[in-house]
């Protein structure tokens, strides 16, 4: 039977694949096995909640009392091994959600350092980093920022963490996840380490992860180590693809306390904030998720094998452990990066038609090509790729609510470099 009756593959673009898939075979078997825990884990995060139907229940106004919003948080609290968590449609981004917890956690005269270089462009803004100053910054506040380098490998510098690190850091900040660079993803156990020095040397010093891209990836997440505090989005891993807007932050009760403070006003906190009807959806997204991120681990995994076999470098490798499920391809030049995202976006299910093209976008500093046919706009647990188009014109592919459909898309992506005449083909 044809494997791909319903688009045009080149044949010899079609045993590449099959190469690519059945390398990857190995890989794909260790990916469900965590499925299968962190799916577990949230059935247990549903029973243990004891959700219901009344849960789904929407609320207007102040929203006092929604309970469905409540139980929300203990779900996520329990799935992600939290003291507490918050949960709420109404974080419009993860960049959001992030700069939510900094301003609830941080003072004016605080210090925070981020131990994994540079962060990811949007936050460069919330920071207030020199030529990214914007009104209402952490630094307008006050709040001083500095960063420790990566090592060249791209890891974390551990031995300048060591001498860096004192009590006078009021925040120790991680990015798990690589943003617009080619340094390697965290896991957990890369986590752990740095978690250790720093209560260590600074011992009342809060701990903070971006999570965004990581959740379910393993069987843990940054709290088990010893973080107080993780945020990401509902549009990345955590919202199943199902989840049509939002964030959550977990961790210490007291500290998602403090957030929830910033999130609404000081003395209510966490106890006003109507749903509007989103709780089902936000409720389906959470139980999703684990097998969501799965199917996005294991289309990452196929394009690695994928783009290695066609000549182009890949990170992470095929065999590499993985922090999150992001897959970068180095495309070598601008017009490989244009058609490889003209083939994504062929091979979405919203928009396909669409062509995608360079252009400016708020909070970068190059103009930045998207590929996102998604049901929830800017959604990357869906099948998306993205890149500046600037050195070394790599693409940032995540996604794939599901991973027959992903495979489709990075072969549509592939064939699309093939029809422009960039991909030849042996």
């Amino acid at each position: 039977m044809e494997v791909y009756p319903f688009f045009s593959i080149d044949s010899k673009l079609k045993e590449v694949a099959r190469r690519a898939e059945e390398a990857a075979q190995p890989y794909f078997q260790e990916i469900e096995a965590i499925q299968r825990y962190n799916q577990q884990k949230m059935l247990a995060a549903f029973n243990r909640a004891g959700v219901s139907e009344s849960h789904f229940v929407g609320s207007t106004g102040y929203g006092y009392g929604d309970r469905g919003r409540d139980v929300l948080d203990q779900v996520y609290a329990y799935a992600l091994g939290a003291e507490d968590a918050l949960v709420r449609h109404n974080f419009v981004s993860g960049t959001h959600t992030l700069t939510v917890a900094l301003f609830g956690m941080l003072r004016p005269g605080d210090k925070m350092l981020c131990v994994t270089g540079t962060p990811y462009d949007t936050i460069q803004g919330v920071i207030g980093m020199e030529g990214r100053e914007e009104p209402g910054s952490l630094k307008e506040f006050g709040i001083q920022y500095e960063e420790l380098a990566l090592r060249p490998d791209g890891t974390p510098d551990l031995e300048a963490m060591e001498q860096r690190i004192t009590p006078a850091y009021k925040m120790i900040y991680i990015q798990r996840s690589r943003g617009y660079s080619l340094r390697p993803s965290l896991r957990v156990e890369d986590i752990a380490p740095i978690v250790e020095i720093a209560k260590r040397k600074a011992p009342d010093a809060i701990v903070m992860v971006d999570n965004c891209y990581g959740e379910f990836v393993e069987r843990e997440e940054p709290l088990a180590v010893g973080a107080d505090i993780i945020a990401g989005s509902l549009i990345k891993n955590p919202g199943g693809g199902i989840a049509p807007t939002g964030g959550y932050i977990a961790g210490r009760h007291d500290l998602v306390e403090l957030c929830s403070y910033r999130l609404t006003t000081p003395g209510t906190g966490r106890e006003i904030g109507c749903t509007l009807g989103n709780n089902r959806e936000l409720f389906m997204g959470a139980f999703h998720a684990p097998h969501v991120a799965g199917e996005a681990l294991k289309t990452a995994v196929f394009a690695s094998a994928l783009f290695s076999q066609l000549g182009f470098g890949v990170t992470p490798t095929v065999e590499e452990k993985r922090g999150d499920i992001i897959q970068v391809m180095l495309l070598e030049n601008a017009k490989n990066l244009i058609a490889f995202c003209k083939g994504v976006q062929k091979g979405a299910p919203v928009d396909s038609f669409v062509v995608p093209e360079p252009s400016d976008m708020p909070g970068y500093d190059s103009q930045v090509i998207m590929a996102a046919g998604a049901f929830t706009l800017g959604s990357s647990i869906e099948l998306s790729a993205d890149a500046p188009l600037r050195e070394p014109y790599a693409a940032w592919m995540q996604g794939g609510l599901n991973y027959h459909s992903g495979q489709l898309g990075m072969l549509l992506a592939a064939q699309e470099m093939v029809n422009e005449g960039l991909l030849h083909l042996q």
